[in-house]
This record gives C-alpha cells, sequence and structure tokens, in this order.
C-alpha cells in the first residue's frame, strides 16, 4: 500500500478538458456580440428611444397593463378556486359543469376570446332583466370590460387545475382529521387544506400571472390602451417602429423582473418547513 501511494504521489491531476463546452461558449459568445453589435450600429435611434421611456402616454399605456394584469388575474384565481372546488365535488352536476368549464376555456386561443368578448353585441343586441331594464351590449363592452372578462374567464380555467393539483397535494387524512373534530368542509378548505396547497400552488400561479402582463398585449388588438397599444400609436404618428417597440420591451422586463423577485419571496415564505426547500431564513 505505502509503495503504491509513493508511486503515484509525484503524479500531477490534469482535469479533464471539455473541448466541446469550450466550442458552445465561444460559439453563444460570438452570436451574443454579434446581435449586440447590430443593434449598437443598426439604424436604432437610441436618443429616441431614452426620449420616449417615460412619455405620458407610454407611462399611462405601463398603468394600464399593471391594472389589468391584476384584476384579470384576481377574476381568474377566484374562478379557478371555485371551479377547483366544484371539480372535486361528489355532486356529478357540478364535476361535470367545472369540467366543462375548464376544457372549453383551454381550448379556445385568448385572442379569440377577446375578439369574441368584443363583438358580443353580435349576439346579443341588449343584455338585462326582460321586463325590468335592459342596456345596449356595445355601450357596455368596452376594450376594458373585453379584455377583462376574456383574460379573466380564460385564467380561470388554467388556475382551476392548478388549484385542483394543489389540493390533491394534501394527505387525505387531513380532511378526515378535520372531520372528526367537527370542521365543516369549507373549514376545512380554509383552516386545514388550502394553507398545506399553498407551496404548491403559488408557484405556478405566480409564473401565470408573470404570464398575464405579457398577455395583456393581446388586448391591444382590440384597442385597449396597455403598453403596447401605446407605442403603436406613437409610432403610427411618428414611424420610429423599432425604438417604440424597444420601448415596450424594457417595460415588460421592468415589471416582469419585479414580479419575479416578489414571487421568489412568497415562494421562499410558502416553502417553509418543507423539505429540500433550502434556507429560509
Amino acid at each position: 500500500m505505502t509503495d503504491t501511494v509513493y508511486q503515484i504521489s509525484h503524479l500531477t491531476l490534469v482535469p479533464k478538458r471539455h473541448y466541446g463546452r469550450m466550442i458552445a461558449a465561444v460559439l453563444v459568445l460570438t452570436v451574443l456580440a454579434v446581435v449586440i453589435h447590430a443593434f449598437a450600429v443598426g439604424q436604432i435611434e437610441w436618443n429616441y428611444v431614452a426620449e420616449f421611456l417615460t412619455v405620458p402616454v407610454i407611462m399611462k399605456g405601463l398603468v394600464n397593463t399593471i391594472v389589468m394584469a391584476i384584476l384579470a388575474m384576481v377574476v381568474g384565481i377566484v374562478l379557478g378556486i371555485v371551479f377547483a372546488i366544484m371539480r372535486l365535488s361528489d355532486n356529478p352536476v357540478l364535476s361535470m359543469t367545472a369540467l366543462g368549464y375548464v376544457w372549453l376555456f383551454r381550448a379556445i386561443p385568448a385572442l379569440l376570446q377577446l375578439l369574441l368578448w368584443f363583438n358580443l353585441a353580435l349576439v346579443f343586441p341588449t343584455i338585462g332583466i326582460p321586463g325590468l331594464f335592459s342596456v345596449n351590449t356595445v355601450d357596455v363592452m368596452t376594450p376594458f370590460v373585453a379584455a377583462l372578462l376574456g383574460l379573466g374567464i380564460q385564467q380561470g380555467a388554467f388556475t382551476a387545475e392548478v388549484v385542483r393539483a394543489g389540493l390533491l397535494s394534501v394527505d387525505r387524512g387531513q380532511y378526515e382529521a378535520a372531520q372528526t373534530i367537527g370542521m365543516t368542509r369549507l373549514q376545512t378548505l380554509r383552516r386545514i387544506v388550502m394553507p398545506q396547497a399553498m407551496r404548491v400552488i403559488v408557484p405556478p400561479v405566480g409564473n401565470e400571472f408573470i404570464g398575464m402582463v405579457k398577455l395583456t398585449s393581446l388586448a391591444s388588438v382590440i384597442q385597449y390602451a396597455e403598453i403596447l397599444h401605446s407605442a403603436q400609436n406613437i409610432y403610427y404618428a411618428n414611424s420610429r417602429v423599432i425604438e417604440l417597440l424597444i420601448v415596450a420591451a424594457i417595460w415588460y422586463l421592468v415589471v416582469v423582473t419585479i414580479l419575479s423577485l416578489i414571487q421568489g419571496r412568497i415562494e421562499k415564505y410558502f416553502s417553509k418547513g418543507v423539505a429540500g426547500a433550502g434556507n429560509t431564513k
């Protein structure tokens, strides 16, 4: 044993060279350099980007984007919780209704849903209660309302599946234990099940909220004044298309970055006490 140690003690450990990784890194850096160079010396007037970054029209569009994303997610979360509970119900009517809702609104593209809601007056010229009151649908279905319904109801279909997965992740024994101490089904969900299911629900819902911020750009098709629509209105007037699109992209990056940081903190909070969750101090 001693002789063997002596024979290898003078050897130098040479790390294995990963030539494939080195080549891939060079290629990535080369492509990145080409892209940066193209943006730097191309026909982009960066002074226009700086000029229009904080103009009132863009800032109003940014606020509208954030407001729409928040309201649509609130609608989606409320609908998601309701239909997830209905889906798990022993009542076949409730369960099949929830299944049909999820199937329908997950299948139809978001842009198509926005257009359908915005043009609802072609199907229902008036809405209301017969004999009591009625209003013209075209007066009610504004771009804001159409965008909120289209985005919120679609989001509810996706959130319902996320919430259902979270509820199913809680051990059945938790339900049974709550029943033995006299808790109602609603009390069990609110006090026992939902707090445990949140660690499963929060990450995908957080991702969907970030996705919703970007999804609001579809509302520009129905003339809702979010940030992309605001940028389009400006470049229709001054023809600075790429500059205004970069302005919109910058604000999307800022909002998504902030939301990602907030999401990380929320996930860290709900992962306390979970094995493998990492440092939670």
